[in-house]
């Protein structure tokens, strides 16, 4: 057996399974296959120029050395995409675990209840910080998920609006760049008009079906987001809500001032930027759109013995089951990363959670005082966790970059500094730093945080969350292992 020998490893038949297979067809070799089924005039009439094979070792060793090239900066970028902390015992026994990895759609549910569970767990957490009545088991990135909302807006719209053909749809500037990408490609297929503007600006015109907003915006500002609602809602526009999920331990959910779809990622609960993804979006609206909402939903119900079951109860709009009659293309979740996230939010309970939302705004509020006293103006009149600073960013950049930092430079004259989960004290005083080399200022250090509130008062969360018995019991190691290897069983 030739152990360098890749395909031996990691390609399933052997030599003895091919000849089996050949035969169970009819044919005599592989070659004889090729001829009869791909047409002559389509085949390459020379060898493919390759390198020689490498081993299995060769290559982890090349594609090590590879990324040993990627300078891995300190990002404070946001736009959705933050540095988290992912718990030890969640890599180990879900992300690293070939019995969580592996695992795929559960369609038997009588050998899936515990992916079942773990899949309710992110929903509940789902619908518990949104303040909505439903949400799916994930999609795939906040972009489609704002794309899904679209399309859910425009197939729920009112009968009259459907029959004075109502196609325009408002997408706030706030928006993320790359949500506002999306929206404009998957607008086109469905005959959506997009309009892309201020929200202050915004006539409630009875020739838009429905509206997005970002909360906070992409420049972290913290809007109050409730008076523009109410207005839609009277004028029979439809408002989605992209909302950050860390956000929402201590700013009001949207579902409990009035927005019919509320959409978002789950990265910031324990999963890795990965340089982009994947990540699990999160999909909630209101029980009376059930029959509209993409991918599947996760219910419970009783088995023959009259014991508590869960089951997929909802996959009405899912292509294998509607074919050509399906309103969405999406057929699938980010289980594993919802699973990861849900898992997240069991570990550390709404306790836990508050103190890490608690600890990101603390930060930002301490760095916006301390780039004060360096000279440096914060435009965001309310934030959660990104400060809008007034500066020269093209001084800024040059001696971040030089320091191994990115921030986001909406402009010439700012930069966008977002806080996230992993930012510490060393962390702000290199920040400072940066600060202070453009200001010629001398920094004074911060040993602590300041206990400050920088979010409106009429935007702070009333509304309790996550009090279900399985967020409040398995905040050790040991305990939520076990209740891993349980549901894994």
């Amino acid at each position: 057996m030739n152990t360098d020998a890749f395909a031996l490893r990691h390609i399933g038949p052997r030599k003895s399974d091919h000849a089996a297979m050949l035969n169970t067809i009819g044919v005599d070799s592989l070659e004889q296959l090729i001829d009869e089924t791909i047409p002559d005039n389509i085949r390459l009439k020379k060898e493919l120029d390759l390198d020689p094979a490498m081993s299995e070792q060769e290559y982890l060793d090349h594609i090590n050395a590879l990324s040993l090239k990627n300078k891995v900066f300190k990002s404070y970028i946001g736009l959705g995409y933050h540095p988290s902390n992912l718990p030890a015992v969640i890599q180990r026994n879900i992300l690293e675990n070939p019995g969580w990895y592996t695992a795929y759609t559960p369609y038997q549910a009588e050998i899936a209840q515990g992916r079942l569970e773990a899949l309710l767990n992110f929903q509940t957490v789902i619908t518990d910080l949104t303040g909505m009545e439903l949400a799916n088991a994930s999609l795939l990135d906040e972009s489609t998920a704002a794309a899904e909302a679209m399309a859910l807006l425009f197939a729920v719209r009112e009968r009259e609006q459907k029959k004075n053909d109502v196609l325009k749809f408002f997408v706030s500037e706030q928006m993320l760049p790359q949500t506002i990408s999306v929206l404009k490609t998957r607008a086109i297929p469905l005959g959506i008009e997009l309009e892309i503007g201020n929200t202050d600006e915004f006539n409630f015109s009875k020739s838009f079906f429905g509206a997005i907003l970002q909360y906070p915006g992409k420049h972290g500002e913290s809007k109050d987001v409730s008076g523009f609602i109410t207005k839609a809602n009277q004028s029979q526009i439809k408002v989605a809500v992209a909302a950050d999920i860390l956000s929402l331990v201590l700013l009001e959910a949207p579902g409990n001032i009035g927005a019919d779809v509320v959409v978002g990622t789950t990265q910031r609960f324990g999963i890795p930027m990965g340089y982009g993804g994947p990540h699990a979006a999160y999909f909630a609206t209101k029980e009376a759109y059930k029959r509209n909402i993409p991918g599947r939903i996760i219910g419970v119900t009783k088995d023959a013995n009259n014991n508590r079951a869960l089951r997929m109860a909802l996959q009405t709009r899912e292509q294998h089951i509607k074919r050509d009659r399906a309103t969405s293309n999406i057929c699938t979740a980010q289980v594993l990363l919802a699973v990861m996230a849900g898992m997240y939010a069991v570990y550390h309970g709404p306790a836990g959670l508050k103190y890490i939302a608690k600890k990101v705004h603390q930060s930002a509020t301490t760095l916006e005082r301390q780039l004060g006293k360096l000279g440096f103006e914060q435009l965001n009149s309310g934030y959660f966790d990104t400060l809008q600073i007034k500066a020269n960013a093209k001084s800024v950049q040059t001696i971040a970059e030089k320091n191994g930092v990115n921030f986001y430079y909406p402009n010439s004259n700012s930069v966008c500094i977002s806080i996230n989960e992993t930012t510490t004290i060393a962390d702000l005083n290199s920040i400072l730093e940066i600060f202070s080399e453009v200001s010629g200022k001398t920094n004074e250090k911060v040993r602590a945080l300041d206990n400050l509130n920088r979010i409106p008062e009429s935007l702070a969360r009333k509304s309790s969350f996550l009090e279900n018995e399985v967020f409040n019991t398995y905040h050790s190691e040991t305990e939520l292992m076990r209740y891993i290897k349980k549901l894994e069983r």
